[in-house]
Parts: C-alpha cells; structure tokens; sequence
C-alpha cells in the first residue's frame, strides 16, 4: 500500500512541529552544557539505562539505585540496557554524556521495516516454550534461527515440565535433539519449589532476553524470578490453549542476588517474539548451525539445496549428519517467506 501524500498545510504541519523539536531539544543541550560548565553537574560516573521514556531515561547507578536522566541531544538511539556515563544534578536527576560501546544489540524490524534497536548488552535469548501450549520443531527452529542472526547466545527453555509424561515423551526426545546440536537446554516449572533452580542458574552473571509465542509463561516465570516486581501476569485461555500478551513496558530488572548472583532480565513486548521477515535466504541457512560444515562445498556456487546435483546439504541428509526433520523444516521457513 503506496503512503498517502500530504498536503502543503499538513507537510508544514510536520515541518513546524519536527522543527520546534529540534529547538527545545537544542536549547536544554545549551544549558546542559551551561551547567556542565558552571559546575552544577557532579562527576561522571557510570549506569546502565533501565527504561527509556523519549529524551527521558531511567539510568541504574552503581548502587542499583534508579535515578531519572535526560539525554544529551547528540545521544538519540539509547535503549534499554545501554551502558551510559552520566552525571549527577540537583534533585536526584541527572544527564547522561556518553553511551559506552556495545557488546551486543538486539535489533527489531520497525513499521518500514528498517531494523531498530531495542536493546543492548545482551548475553543470551532465553526461548521459551512449554509443554502446554504444545510447541512444534519448526516453530522452535524459527526462534533460532532469529536468535543465530542476532548472535547472541540462544539458549531453550521448557516451562511446564511438571505436565510431561515420566518419559518425557517425544517433546523429551526432540530436546535431546537440540542438546546434541549444542544447545543448551534448561526445564522449568513453577509448580515445585525447585522447579526454577536450573534456570536460576543459567541466569547468574548475565542479561538475559525472554522470548517466545504468547502463553508460554515467560512472564510467570520472570514474576518467580522477581518477586518484587510486579508483572501482570495473562490467563491461558482453556478453550484455546493459547496466551495473550501482558507485559506492557520494557523494561531492565535485576534479579535478588539472594537467587540470581549478578543477574539481569530485559522483558518487553517488543522483542518477545521474533519474525524473520528481515532475514535474507543466506542468512536463514546460516541459523541451522548444523549446516555450517557443509556450507560452500556444493558443486555450484548457486547452489539452493532443493535438488541440485552435487549438493552438500543433502548429501549430508541422506548420510545421516543431518537430521531429515531439521531439513525439511529449513525449507518450510524458506518456502514461507518466498510466499
């Protein structure tokens, strides 16, 4: 659908509003600036951003103490779980300065589709499911491919282990196929005492990301994890067995290091689920880390590893090092964003 074209009253409309903008945003950096000069500013010291609300930004001190900062007006882009330096003011407020270097960041496609970050400095993308709703492999396979393409850590959470059969069942036999892939695997359940002590665990010392279809219990199991937190948290329909989004702000918790030593959790409706509408077809064949030996050694360069001869893919298929299912759920993610 083409945009619709405004008119010369509405694009000075916009203009006019972009503009007066631009001049608050460039008068406060003139009296930031002023301040910093005169003083009134104390020492720079450095935080990690909590929430962000337009130019205004929660920032962590090193206390882990909440202070509300402004941003400098050369500092567009921060989000959550940016490392910032900033300096103190009058009243408990502050002004963030500089945003430290990235180790890594999260991006998302926005309403253009262009990729956006929403958050940085993360460890690992914790991909939940659970027995109920019942996951699908391609399903699982799409989240890591998503996660693959961030390069950040994926690791796969099973919530609601409590509702599996004693053998585990064939849900047990497929995570066995992921764990033999090298992906960690982690079993929870908030229905025992110690159903959260393996991911306690996984969570010490590092940021984590939940991710996830809705209905899973992502925001259950982060309501256990903070329990000072308080997160809505959505019923599952019983007729459906599907969830509805709850949580509404993104947000930067630290976990009690009474459970969790150094732990922090991002959450936010914006990046609990991921599309890989932005993925190109080399970047999805890349997220089977499987596939990573084969790669580049089909006899044509232009290879697609449908039926041409000389493939290694498939060779690799019909040798048993690739496991049949994982192949063919390759190309159900390929044959659905070709459609």
């Amino acid at each position: 659908m083409s945009k619709r074209k405004l008119s010369r009253q509405q694009q000075w409309r916009v203009e006019k509003v972009q503009a007066e903008r631009a001049q608050r945003a460039e008068k406060r950096d003139v009296q930031d600036a002023e301040k910093l000069a005169a003083g009134e500013y104390g020492a720079e010291q450095p935080g990690r951003v909590v929430a962000h609300f337009g130019r205004t930004l929660e920032v962590r001190n090193s206390d882990n103490e909440p202070v509300r900062c402004h941003l400098r007006a050369n500092l567009d882009g921060l989000v959550t779980g940016d490392r910032v330096i900033w300096r103190a003011g009058q009243e408990g407020s502050g002004v963030v300065v500089a945003r430290e270097e990235r180790d890594s960041v999260l991006k998302r496609p926005d309403a253009r589709g262009l990729l956006k970050p929403v958050a940085a400095n993360i460890d690992q993308l914790l991909i939940v499911f659970a027995v109920e709703p019942a996951p699908h492999a391609n399903l699982i396979d799409r989240y890591l491919v998503a996660a693959e393409a961030t390069g950040i850590a994926p690791v796969l959470v099973l919530n609601k282990t409590d509702l599996l059969p004693e053998d585990g069942g064939e849900l047990g036999k497929l995570l066995e196929r992921y764990r033999d892939l090298g992906y960690p695997v982690v079993r929870t359940t908030t229905a025992t005492d110690t159903g959260l002590d393996e991911l306690r665990s996984q969570l010490e010392g590092r940021t984590s990301v939940f991710v996830g279809q809705s209905g899973v219990g992502k925001s259950s199991l982060i309501d256990l994890l903070l329990p000072d937190e308080n997160l809505r948290i959505g019923a599952l329909s019983e007729d459906s067995r599907k969830g509805t989004h709850t949580t509404t702000t993104a947000r930067l918790y630290t976990m009690s290091r009474a459970d969790v030593a150094d732990g922090d959790v991002i959450d936010s409706p914006g990046i609990r689920e991921f599309g890989l509408v932005h993925l190109n077809e080399q970047e999805v064949t890349d997220g089977f880390i499987e596939f990573h030996d084969y790669i580049g050694y089909c006899r044509f360069r232009d290879c697609r590893h449908r039926n041409e001869p000389g493939c290694a893919l498939l060779a690799a298929v019909e040798a048993g090092k690739i496991h049949p299912a994982r192949f063919a759920s390759y190309r159900r993610i390929l044959d659905s964003l070709e459609g």
